[in-house]
């Protein structure tokens, strides 16, 4: 009998044998031992130590020297978590100063656009974890904007409109990829959307899971698909 033939036999037989030989393989797999207090949490502690020190070593001599040099302009006290973000494309990046960003993301330039596309982040700036940023012309994420989880800004669509030209791999037209910003003291939410064109004013909120079309008001807490304006914050929220 064939090893393939004997887990089928095993899995499916019917006979005391098989069926003991099933609960006993499960047992094997479900082994565990007690849990010691005083070791266990120790051995946690001492985890937790060497891998934050090993990965403090990789972020601070390899994955942050190599993104900067891929920055065009400085980016003093960066901090990189979770590995480097992905680049593609031919993409302008300058970043501020004292910038958080995830290496769970992603900065995209357009490859059909006639003049280099451009990043800019601002000082202060939280990207979060599995950002996708998609550069048409511009993006400029001013100071003091935090970026949650899965934020996407779609500066453009990736493919045209006429469904020929789309089965025949052509890139989307020139019209199709606009500026995006979000002014200063911007929250996206988890999940939010924004897409190519749309400006988000000062001190907005964008709900989480948020499909944002048109201009945000600045002070203006919005949410939804298409995102709506819920609720204006007073001045002093936001000035």
């Amino acid at each position: 009998m064939s090893i393939k033939n004997s887990i089928h036999w095993l899995k499916t037989d019917d006979s005391q044998f098989a069926k003991k030989a099933r609960s006993y393989i499960k047992s094997v797999f479900n082994l565990q031992i007690p849990v010691i207090p005083i070791l266990h949490i120790s051995l946690y502690r001492i985890h937790l130590l060497v891998l934050n020190f090993w990965q403090s070593l990789i972020r601070i001599f390899y994955f942050t020297p190599l993104f900067k040099a891929k920055v065009n302009q400085a980016a003093p006290n960066l901090y990189l978590y979770s590995g480097m973000p992905q680049i593609l494309g031919n993409l302008d990046i300058k970043i501020g100063s004292h910038v958080r960003m995830s290496g769970i993301s992603t900065f995209c330039g357009r490859s059909a656009a006639q003049t280099q596309p451009k990043l800019i982040i601002g000082n202060n700036v939280d990207i979060g974890w599995q950002n996708a940023i998609s550069v048409g012309t511009k993006v400029e994420i001013k100071d003091n904007v935090r970026l949650a989880g899965r934020v996407f800004l779609a500066g453009f669509p990736g493919h045209p409109l006429n469904a020929k030209a789309r089965a025949s791999g052509l890139p989307e037209l020139d019209f199709q990829a606009k500026d995006i910003v979000l002014e200063q003291d911007v929250w996206v939410g988890t999940g939010a959307t924004i897409l190519a064109g749309v400006t988000v004013g000062k001190g907005a909120i964008v709900a989480a899971a948020s499909v944002v079309t048109k201009n945000v008001e600045a002070g203006t807490i919005v949410a939804g698909n298409p995102a709506k304006p819920v609720k204006k914050l007073d001045e002093v929220d936001y000035v």
